[in-house]
């Protein structure tokens, strides 16, 4: 006879997320939203290792892996390898974008009329519109101005200072 408490277990189980069930093994490793995965070098004798982020179709990382000690097999996957692996992929990714970043914005600072203006461009690589948004910012954070650009234009100390100087009329 099922009590009322055993109703209540199975309603709770029933209505739990199902866990999911990572993959520890040798040459596949998953845990935190990452999947490292052994694989035979393609570039001659030897392994790899490419570390996946949960979602993503291409390898954050891929490097070399540690032959075992038969020479012939890779060393088998363990936690502190796969956590040190984990902290190279967000490494990488982390300096890719930080050079995205880099490549898609540009600031300088000028002072103009003894206030300090600093002007960014921001580029959008849109496919249908690439374009940048010049823009303006006074000492205290206030946008002064904004406008659309090429996204090829070339910001510059005298390019800024001629915006400026324009009433932010200029281009």
């Amino acid at each position: 006879m099922e009590t009322k408490q055993d109703a209540s277990l199975e309603t709770i189980e029933q209505e739990a997320e199902p866990a999911m069930v990572l993959v520890q093994e040798a040459r596949i490793w998953q845990d935190d939203g990452w999947t490292a995965r052994v694989i035979k070098n393609e570039d001659g004798d030897g392994w790899a290792v490419a570390m996946y982020q949960d979602g993503e179709a291409e390898p954050a990382l891929v490097g070399p892996w540690t032959m075992g000690r038969d020479k012939v097999n890779p060393k088998p996957l363990d936690t502190p390898a796969f956590q040190t692996l984990v902290k190279t992929a967000r490494e990488v990714l982390r300096r890719h974008e930080q050079q995205l970043h880099a490549q898609l914005h540009r600031e300088v600072t000028v002072n103009v009329a003894g206030e300090t203006v600093t002007v960014t461009l921001d580029i959008i690589p849109d496919e249908d519109d690439p374009h940048a948004i010049l823009a303006a910012v006074d000492a205290m954070g206030d946008e002064l101005a904004r406008k659309r650009v090429a996204p090829d234009f070339k910001l510059t100390r005298s390019v800024a200072t001629g915006w400026i100087e324009s009433g932010y009329q200029r281009f």
